[in-house]
């Protein structure tokens, strides 16, 4: 890559359109085009502002001489821009970013009478569940039929459309901002995921971060909502649930279990992304766990294996020291969650599924046999991928140590 030193000190260097974000000493300047971004001191902004204005190398190096009284180090600057992709050609001097898909989509979406609207659909569904306390979530509405690889099924189909829309919900609040967010595919261990690119948010005032970051849970929210009315008003004229409903109160159940996840604080949730912009973290869940680990290693009497508290951010550092409480807290709710909503469905589902076996009919027979298989498989499948991983990580070793 090129540096900075074969960039002619007297002549002007373009740069791509760039934004700009004071916050404290420091401000972060960014391409939302590629989303790129860095963060520099407040004279080193100034710097890179008189560049983009059309200052040379040479002029820039003088006026921070004149002000700082020391060289710029114009050349390191020239190379951190060059490294960013913030340098362009002449050609581009002037070429500004198209407009962001979904602006105006999001804009409606989130704006403040939708916003209201949002608000009285959760309403209306709280209000039901009061009213009829059969609405109200619980791990038996996962058995709308007797045939549990149909539950299993349905539950993935219904999964799948609302954790997609829950990303485009993070993408679309970001997008009304004119940030170019979007979502990518990754992989965690054999699962596909879906990932939301939010770097851009880095380059709007805090208090503008904070509706893109919860957007998914509002898109849960609302989804838990909608299902659980969509039951209700599908009733039977005996107030009976029908079949539709009971599906719908299956996802609704489901859909819950997800939101309920944001509460694992000792995991990198939207709740976790909240308090860190929030508060203006830069590594708390890093931090906060050492935290805990250094508390546990004081409480042994093995000092000598804690951590050195003053290498860290002394802002992750504050913070921790009660945010690392409530990442025990999260462990704690996940555990209760597991206990009271999801060990009792697995066991149901498993112990239905292997009783069969001494006496049901062909059909149940048939679903039980597929139920375990389909699961069997899944455990088969994760101990092969682990075991191929583990094998490819000691292959790369003895290939490093070999070199």
């Amino acid at each position: 890559m090129e540096t900075g030193v074969g960039y002619d000190q007297d002549s002007r260097v373009v740069l791509h359109p760039l934004v700009y974000l004071a916050d404290g000493d420091e401000v972060t300047i960014g391409r939302r085009d590629i989303d790129s971004y860095g963060v520099f001191p407040s004279d080193g902004a100034e710097l890179v502002r008189r560049l983009a204005a059309g200052d040379t190398p040479n002029e820039v190096d003088r006026w921070y001489r004149s002000e700082y009284g020391e060289s710029a180090d114009i050349e390191h600057v020239l190379a951190a821009l060059d490294e960013l992709g913030f340098i362009a050609g002449a050609e581009v001097a002037h070429e500004e970013p198209g407009p962001v898909r979904g602006q105006r989509l999001g804009a409606v979406l989130f704006s403040r009478p939708a916003l209201l609207g949002y608000g009285l659909l959760v309403a209306w569904a709280v209000l039901a569940m009061v009213r009829s306390p059969d609405l109200a979530p619980t791990y038996r509405h996962l058995f709308f039929t007797e045939y549990f690889t149909v539950i299993e099924l349905a539950l993935a189909a219904g999964a799948l459309p609302l954790i997609v829309l829950h990303e485009v919900f993070h993408v679309l609040a970001a997008r009304r901002l004119g940030l170019r967010s979007r979502v990518s595919i990754g992989r965690r261990f054999y699962y596909v995921v879906l990932e939301t690119n939010l770097d851009g948010l880095v380059t709007v005032p805090r208090r503008q971060r904070y509706l893109p970051i919860l957007a998914g849970m509002l898109l849960d929210g609302l989804a838990f909502s909608t299902l659980t009315l969509a039951a209700d008003l599908t009733r039977s004229a005996d107030g009976a649930f029908s079949p539709v409903g009971r599906v719908c109160l299956a996802l609704a159940f489901a859909t819950l279990l997800r939101l309920a996840w944001q509460l694992f604080l000792y995991l990198r949730t939207d709740l976790y992304v909240l308090v860190t912009t929030l508060l203006g973290c830069v590594d708390l869940h890093t931090t906060a766990k050492r935290l805990l680990r250094n508390r546990v290693l004081a409480a042994v009497g093995r000092r000598d294996r804690m951590a050195d508290e003053s290498q860290w951010h002394p802002v992750d550092r504050r913070v921790a020291r009660w945010y690392s409480w409530l990442v025990v807290a999260g462990y704690t709710f996940s555990l209760a969650l597991f206990v009271v909503a999801v060990a009792p469905a697995i066991y149901r589902m498993f112990a239905g599924a292997i009783g069969r076996f001494s006496g049901a009919t062909s059909a149940q027979l048939i679903d039980s046999t597929l139920f375990l298989g389909l699961n069997l498989s899944q455990v088969l499948f994760t101990v092969w991928l682990a075991a191929r991983e583990r094998r490819q990580r000691r292959a790369q070793k003895f290939q490093h140590v070999i070199a």
